[in-house]
């Protein structure tokens, strides 16, 4: 141990310490190199390991190895390198401490002042596809999150760095108060660090839970905040919106913001809504949801006819609601959308005369949605109740025809038999519990959240009205508990019923069907949406 290392092990509060000794031990090597040149034009030592140190070698940083300060050499090919007992005193010491002081002069312990470390790519390593188990292990960092935990702990003497975007604050604080971080600051970067290990523990977790159970004993998952929004369903709410780690896609990965105001969470509520029930169509169509709902969607042959029969559906319900189509937006079709009130616009591309068009309506969001990849498939639904959250599977099936059963004595016609599949596709991203009337492949009705099924059979009809109810179709989430609900429906001109079947009433609602002459499906599974 050299003098001026023998002169620093003095009791000193943690206020006063003076950042001398620096140890750099990075995967991600983004920024080290200013970072360490930083640091020693301060005249702060720069300890470092394996590949980090052969980096600011090659930069003509002047760097002092691990095996110099710890006397012990990197062994195994480098899975033991910052393990050492000497390197953790010199981090985990309280300077303030006299026994914790002297015991670190008897040991030749030197301090630590600052540890910037980031640790193995697990993440990015298990989410490759086809990568050997092996190679995923081996990327299970173990000396950088104790290095880091260490360092977190005693904050109060030592800063722990783990991102990047930190150095050049870092480096500001330190030349302008003499190579000192403050306490606040020092506070800061472990809240950081600790959430880091957190976040990197847990993907380790869940990639090892996702190997056994579909429901471990322990769900761990970890989330990082994508953007503030301006209040929650309420403006009396604080809110955020939170992507989780891990996750292939999420509501706003790849989608650009082009105009309009910020997002809110009523949005985002909204924009997910809309983008699952877009997701099951591949031909031109148009999605409009309103609180939670869908209250229009159709298919055309291009995106201006599935637009305008969409909205078509229900005028009044849209206004104010998320659009969201799967094909591009054009001029034409901007000059219809921009008649409305929309609160956000979703596509996956827009041509620039149509984004001329839409900027007449500077406060429409206007989104554009680059994503091509699709969710997992295996990724749980989880929803927070008191204390706790369900997790299922997620509703991501549709039955095929083939898979369903005609229980009427008159079997649907073909275009009946198209109608009642359009339906049923929408019917399961609505709220339970749930009635869609549909006629020529757009919607015509939703009953939506109703306790009482057959309230929302009214619902439906009050909607279409009884013009476009004449000759629709009728879809529902669930099994009808009584005839009733059929009925209404049938009186006022529907003229197919697909549901799912199951109520120990089932035949007095065949009967019904029967007696009207309407064909009827079961499908064998409901869809409720809560």
């Amino acid at each position: 141990m050299t003098d001026t290392a023998q002169s620093t092990l003095q009791t000193v509060a943690p206020a006063e310490v003076v950042v001398r000794r620096a140890l750099l031990s990075v995967s991600d090597k983004r920024g080290i190199v200013e970072f360490a040149r930083g640091l020693a034009e301060l005249g702060i030592e720069v300890v470092s390991t394996g590949g980090t140190a052969r980096a600011l070698g090659e930069a003509g940083v002047d760097t002092r190895g691990i095996e110099d300060l710890t006397g012990f050499p990197e062994i195994m090919d480098g899975r033991v390198k910052t393990l050492h007992p000497k390197l953790h005193a010199g981090v985990l010491a309280v300077r303030s401490d006299p026994a914790h002081v002297a015991a670190a002069a008897e040991h030749g312990v030197e301090w630590v002042d600052l540890v910037c470390v980031n640790l193995y790519p697990f993440e990015t390593t298990a989410a490759r596809r086809g990568v050997p188990d092996a190679e995923v292990i081996e990327n299970i960092d173990i000396g950088g999150p104790t290095m880091i935990r260490a360092a977190a702990k005693n904050h109060a003497f030592v800063a722990p760095v783990v991102s990047p975007e930190s150095y050049d604050a870092i480096l500001a604080e330190l030349r302008e108060s003499g190579a000192r971080l403050s306490p606040t600051t020092r506070e800061s970067l472990a809240a950081e660090a600790f959430a880091y290990t957190a976040r990197y523990d847990t993907a380790i977790a869940r990639w090892f839970a996702e190997r056994g159970e579909a429901f471990p004993p322990l769900l761990v998952r970890a989330f990082e905040k994508e953007l503030d929004l301006a209040y929650g369903e309420n403006p009396h709410q604080r809110a955020a919106f939170y992507s989780q780690v891990g996750a292939r896609t999420h509501v706003l990965s790849m989608v650009r913001h082009i105009g309009g105001r910020d997002l809110s969470f009523n949005n985002l509520l909204d924009l997910d809504s809309a983008r699952r029930l877009l997701g099951e169509f591949r031909v031109p169509a148009c999605v409009i949801v309103k609180h939670n709902n869908p209250c229009g969607a159709a298919v055309g042959e291009t995106a201006l006819e599935a637009y305008r029969r969409a909205f078509a559906s229900d005028p009044q319900s849209a206004f104010g609601g998320v659009v969201a189509l799967n094909r591009e937006v054009d001029q034409p079709l901007a000059s219809a959308l921009v008649e409305q009130f929309i609160e956000v616009l979703f596509a996956p591309a827009y041509t620039e005369a149509a984004l001329v068009v839409l900027a007449r309506k500077e406060k429409m969001r206007v989104l554009e949605n680059q994503e091509r990849r699709i969710e997992r498939i295996e990724e749980p639904e989880v929803k927070q109740v008191m204390g706790g959250v369900l997790v299922q599977d997620r509703d991501l099936d549709i039955e095929d025809r083939a898979e369903m059963r005609v229980v009427t004595e008159r079997p649907p016609t073909e275009a009946e038999w198209g109608e009642l599949l359009f339906a049923w596709r929408i019917c399961k991203h609505v709220r339970s519990t749930a009635i869609v009337l549909a006629r020529d492949l757009a919607t015509v009705g939703i009953g939506a959240g109703q306790m009482s099924r057959v309230d929302s059979v009214r619902i439906a009809l009050e909607k279409a009205g009884e013009e476009r109810t004449r000759g629709s179709v009728l879809a529902s989430d669930a099994d009808f508990p009584f005839a009733d609900g059929p009925q209404l429906a049938i009186a006022a001109g529907v003229t197919a019923i697909i549901q799912p079947g199951g109520s120990i009433r089932d035949p007095e609602v065949v009967q019904a069907a029967d007696e009207a002459g309407i064909a009827m499906v079961f499908t064998g599974r409901r869809h409720f949406r809560h």
